[in-house]
């Protein structure tokens, strides 16, 4: 499941991911969300927690957001991902070098880092 999280500008894409994450979880709430703040925005930021909770992200759900971040690759300006799941870590390690713009991993208790970082100019 993912949900948005309140609070944040609205070049902000804020997120966090509980559960097992669907290819239908992208359609409703994060695809929306990316295109919303694109509308409005030259480019966006998002903060994306993995929750303590997160279990699993499915096939669909992996090609979806390979697909949302490709399509948009130049209007992505700054990424915060907050996990403790060495899986996504080790695939965000290995793949940073695809994605544009600015990208940070914390730990999941650096959540105030995460977001301080974020929104800083």
């Amino acid at each position: 499941m993912i949900k948005t999280i309140d609070g944040f500008p609205e070049s902000i894409i804020a997120l966090c991911a509980s559960g097992r994450v669907t290819a239908a979880d992208y359609d409703k709430v994060l695809i929306p969300k990316v295109e919303s703040a694109l509308k409005h925005h030259r480019k966006v930021r998002l903060y994306y927690e993995f929750g303590r909770d997160f279990s699993e992200l499915d096939a669909g759900a992996a090609w979806k957001d390979f697909k949302i971040g490709v399509e948009h690759l130049s209007r992505w300006e700054r990424m915060a991902v907050v996990t403790d799941v060495e899986w996504i870590r080790h695939a965000i390690d290995a793949f940073s070098f695809l994605m544009p713009g600015q990208l940070r991993v914390f730990a999941s208790g650096q959540t105030a880092e995460a977001r301080t970082w974020i929104e800083a100019p």
